[in-house]
């Protein structure tokens, strides 16, 4: 059996686990309510305070998909409980972002403002300089772990960090390969 299937996925008091007989598990916390439609042929069993995810054979469709429902269900039980974040950083003279409303005003060097619309369910949130590396931090934060990658990526998308000085929208404590540069630039003379 799979490893990460055949695991438990403890539900914590005050989040409720509903399905329906066509398996649309929807998931109901402190912080809101997700749903999402699982394969049919998969079975769920709530005991003790944990929920289930079972496969009805070994067949190679059945254990293709154990391990990736108990994971979705399982991110939905901590989306709903604590909620998910992610930290961008965004580097470079200049180079800085605002917020106006709910939407996001990116200046990253085009000759426009780049503005994001949050999707229903995430904040976005600038929090100001950092000292030590002087990069303006973005969170983006909601209880649906799918939708806040896929924003966090296409924030990072608008200016990706170049590799000569490493300017650019990144990740918090991502880490960027620097290139040299130019052989001339270094200081050597042409022969």
């Amino acid at each position: 059996m799979s490893r990460i299937g055949r695991a438990p996925i403890p539900v914590p008091p005050g989040v409720q686990v509903n399905w329906t007989e066509d398996n649309v598990v929807s998931v109901k916390g402190p912080k809101g309510e997700l749903s999402r439609k699982i394969d049919p042929a998969l079975i769920l069993k709530l005991e003790d305070g944990k929920l289930i995810v079972d496969r009805p054979s070994d067949s190679k469709e059945h254990r293709s998909k154990h391990g990736l429902y108990r994971t979705l269900i399982s991110n939905m039980v901590v989306g709903v409980t604590t909620g998910f974040k992610k930290e961008l950083e965004i580097h470079g003279v200049g180079y800085r972002a605002v917020k106006q409303g709910n939407n996001l005003v990116i200046l990253v060097g085009y000759s426009h403002p780049v503005e994001v619309e949050p999707p229903a369910g995430i904040t976005l949130n600038v929090e100001g300089t950092d000292p030590g590396t002087k990069a303006t931090r973005i969170s983006v934060s909601g209880i649906d772990k799918q939708l806040v990658g896929e924003l966090a990526a296409s924030i990072r998308r608008i200016r990706k960090p170049e590799p000569y000085k490493g300017k650019g929208i990144r990740y918090a404590g991502e880490k960027i390969r620097m290139k040299a540069g130019k052989a001339g630039k270094v200081g050597g003379k042409k022969k």
